[in-house]
């Protein structure tokens, strides 16, 4: 993979979780099931049927969660605890077998990334 589709991999995994990280985890097994998308090694375990389950039921959990309020804000502030560091955890898998430094470093980015978009997700 070149640098770009890195950034974008990692990047945009990180933004997606702080939206719905379950959603995301489900599609990003589902294009490296399909073929559409070649996942880093760090990344595959994210195909097998079972995270792609659990995510999808996840998934159906938070879209009922999010139409009644007071579940939606505990829903939410929950999140908080699980949406960012998921957020920097796929940020930091997604640049693959490079160095410790630029690993971290994505993972700083990614769980900033994240934070910033559930801050947005949560406080609207």
């Amino acid at each position: 993979m070149d640098a770009v589709s890195i950034i974008a991999l990692s990047m945009g995994a990180a933004w997606a979780s702080g939206i719905n990280l379950y959603a995301a985890v489900f599609m990003l097994g589902y294009m490296g099931t399909t073929g559409h998308m070649v996942l880093p090694t760090e990344l595959q375990v994210l195909s097998d049927p079972l995270v792609m389950t659990a995510a999808a039921v996840m998934y159906c959990v938070e879209f009922f969660a999010d139409k009644v309020p007071c579940v939606d804000t505990g829903w939410d502030t929950l999140h908080t605890f699980i949406r960012i560091p998921a957020g920097a955890m796929l940020a930091a898998s997604a640049v693959g077998d490079v160095s410790p430094a630029i690993e971290l470093t994505a993972g700083l980015l990614g769980g900033s990334l994240a934070a910033a978009t559930h801050a947005t997700k949560a406080g609207s």
